[in-house]
């Protein structure tokens, strides 16, 4: 039985028996667990993949932050046709659980409730073992940023040590990794053909073909890759044991996959072969406009009685793009979504503020237009990019082929403000400043206009050794940054603060460094009422030094390993800490004697 390809969308994707039964669905084709909340909205990866699924033709459900010690909660709808997808959520699970000093978080912005403990520690395997058990031989697929940062060998900060791909450790059939709306699709369709040419899917029959998939990661042999493909060896699962600096060889090999999208990345671990197809092909402005314009209620599933913490924040937020140009050393994003910024168009994120507006408890303002960093809507390059060694299109500084639209950024938010019963507009995700500075007229625009009291940005450090480390733009360029926002704020007659994420114990980064942004601050009476300590996220370059104790070319450097000196570091900044604080993601901003440091509530950041 082909899937339904006029299938119809669903008020809310089913979570139970009697929502399938309302829709007259006998069976689901496919079952996506997820440790997030069910919330109905673009910004969650489990609904936002089951809407895409549908769309294509497969009933899909959702199974929420299911117990994972017993399998009641994933028998609920039945054993799925085709294969379960399992994603830990928004967050890697552990990042979830666990501060920088590996104290236990109290709670969980993604919960009902905002309670810790709704989703286990290293929830891609927890899930993916509680399916087998409740559908023994049913496909198993992994997904979400959990999965697709520990895709090969990973330096684990939680158990300060080196793990295999979690594909092995889970046991799972395949990872989808990054942004996976075409993978999954394909991925759909290649089962269920599998499905109606045998009568059944026999896992070993079905990986080899699975391996031939862009996009996704595979265990297998080499005769499994194709004949004619282009295959980089990564350093072995023991080479990096055995040797930490390979580690940074791995990193290297596989930003360069991501980023030229061509070669398989093939890695040994224990006598099996882990099988990175090359990236799939990502949705460009007509599929991203297609997907949004998707029917999302953008609120939690109407059986939850509790709020949802993280559904209030990013209720009235329109993401207008994805990928990251940056590459940050220790941040996910590029590594996730891709380096290459694929952009919505005007029209369609206009309409997503017009549906907005109909919402449930509207009160007429737009939280947020933006992105991974909001002013790179638009921008795109203008060479073949598949040729490029460069980790970051901006860091030494930014690169002669990269197109930047400040302009027409500044225009499609004034045009989000003239859509009726909008009453205001204001960019709360990041801005890139380096990007910002490209166009002083626009940027004079966004200050003036977009801002709401508070423009966040990320200067991360003062030292530009430490700075050069992260991939980040010299200090110098945030300075003239607040010159223009202080005198642009005074013009317009507002009373708007900087709120400046800000980082300690960072790969490189000695305490004599510390000082000397503490110094810095302490000269403009800013005194930072949080401030992020490093954490290493499994996959990113800042993880391979941190765990290499090099640079990203293998020279030594000093990194601040032991809590004590991560302690000792975060305390330079934050003196009156008397034990190790609550830190990344998320907290409160600086908060001083001068309003460009910022006060309130600060949200969570991006994972990295």
């Amino acid at each position: 039985m082909h899937a339904n390809t006029s299938l119809d969308q669903p008020i809310v994707l089913p979570m139970s028996r009697e929502e399938m039964d309302a829709l007259g669905w006998a069976e689901l084709d496919i079952l996506l667990v997820t440790g997030d909340g069910y919330v109905d909205h673009p910004s969650f990866g489990a609904p936002l993949l089951g809407r895409w699924l549908v769309h294509h033709g497969f009933r899909t459900g959702i199974c929420a932050q299911p117990a994972w010690d017993r399998p009641d909660d994933i028998l609920r709808m039945g054993r799925p046709r085709l294969f379960a997808g399992v994603t830990a959520g928004s967050l890697d699970s552990m990042l979830a659980h666990y501060t920088a000093f590996r104290k236990k978080r109290s709670d969980d912005a993604y919960t009902p409730g905002g309670q810790a403990g709704a989703r286990p520690n290293r929830a891609s395997i927890a899930y993916t073992n509680a399916v087998q058990r409740a559908f023994p031989g049913l496909p198993v697929i992994l997904g979400g940023i959990e999965a697709s940062l520990r895709r090969i060998s990973h330096y684990d900060f939680w158990s300060d040590s080196v793990r295999k791909s979690v594909l092995l450790d889970a046991k799972a059939t395949a990872i989808t990794y990054g942004m996976a709306e075409n993978s999954i699709v394909t991925l759909a369709r290649t089962i269920e053909t599998v499905l109606e040419e045998a009568g059944e899917v026999d896992l070993r029959a079905l990986r080899p073909r699975l391996a031939a998939l862009p996009g996704l990661v595979t265990a297998g042999s080499r005769d499994d890759i194709p004949p004619d493909a282009e295959v980089m060896e990564l350093p072995s699962h023991e080479a990096i044991l055995a040797d930490p600096k390979q580690l940074i060889e791995a990193t290297r090999l596989l930003e360069k996959q991501v980023h030229q999208n061509k070669a398989y990345a093939i890695q040994e671990t224990g006598g099996r072969l882990v099988m990175v197809a090359p990236p799939g092909p990502l949705l460009d402005t007509a599929g991203l406009d297609e997907l949004g314009g998707l029917p999302f209620t953008r609120l939690p599933h109407p059986s939850y009685k509790q709020r949802i913490p993280a559904a209030d924040m990013i209720r009235t937020s329109v993401t207008t793009h994805r990928g990251c140009s940056g590459g940050c050393s220790f941040c996910t994003l590029a590594l996730h979504q891709g380096r290459t910024v694929r952009s919505r168009s005007r029209e369609s994120i206009i309409r997503e503020a017009e549906a907005i507006t109909e919402v449930k408890g509207w009160t007429g303002s737009i939280s947020d237009v933006g992105g991974p960093s909001a002013n790179m809507w638009g921008a795109h390059c203008a060479a073949d990019q598949s040729a490029c060694e460069r980790a970051s299109c901006l860091t030494p500084r930014i690169c002669k082929h990269y197109r930047v639209a400040q302009r027409d950024f500044v225009g499609l938010l004034r045009a989000v403000s003239d859509v009726q019963s909008v009453k205001h507009v204001r960019v709360a995700s990041g801005w890139r400043i380096d990007l910002g500075l490209t166009d002083m007229e626009a940027l004079t625009g966004l200050v003036r206009e977009f801002v709401g009291g508070q423009a966040k940005v990320a200067p991360e450090h003062q030292a530009d050794s430490v700075l050069k480390l992260m991939r980040k733009p010299p200090f110098s360029v945030f300075e003239k940054f607040l010159d223009l926002f202080d005198r642009e704020s005074k013009k317009a007659g507002k009373k708007q603060y900087v709120i400046p994420y800000l980082m300690s114990a960072f790969p490189g980064c000695t305490d004599e460094d510390m000082r000397a942004l503490h110094d810095w601050l302490n000269q403009r009476g800013w005194k930072p009422e949080q401030v992020q300590c490093f954490i290493p996220l499994p996959g990113t370059a800042a993880a391979a030094m941190f765990h290499a104790g090099t640079d990203m070319q293998g020279k030594p450097i000093y990194v601040a390993k032991t809590d004590a000196e991560r302690l000792r570091q975060h305390a330079i900044l934050m003196p009156d800490t008397g034990r190790p604080p609550r830190s990344g993601p998320g907290g409160r901003p600086g908060k001083g004697r001068k309003p460009r440091s910022g006060k309130g509530p600060r949200p969570r950041r991006h994972q990295g």
